[in-house]
């Protein structure tokens, strides 16, 4: 995350406005979803797990989305 300059403030910032664009709801040890915000006008893409008994979220990743990898909302992947 920090290699590629995204900051705690941007990932917060994506956590609390991101629209939920995948579920991966059998992740282990907690469930989580891929996130996608866009903050000062930079898109991001971040994968959270929560903990349903302590209201904890882990932040697993956070990565500005390759335009060859997915759409171009962004919002899925593109077909090989």
């Amino acid at each position: 995350m920090f290699k590629l300059q995204i900051s705690r403030s941007d990932v917060k910032a994506a956590i609390s406005k991101g629209e939920i664009i995948a579920e991966y709801l059998d992740d282990k040890p907690y469930p989580s979803v891929l996130l996608l915000a866009f903050v000062k006008e930079r898109p991001l893409h971040v994968v959270v797990a929560k903990d349903l008994e302590t209201n904890s979220v882990y932040v697993i990743t956070a990565y500005e989305p390759d335009i060859k990898i997915w759409n171009a909302e962004l919002k899925k992947r593109r077909r090989e």
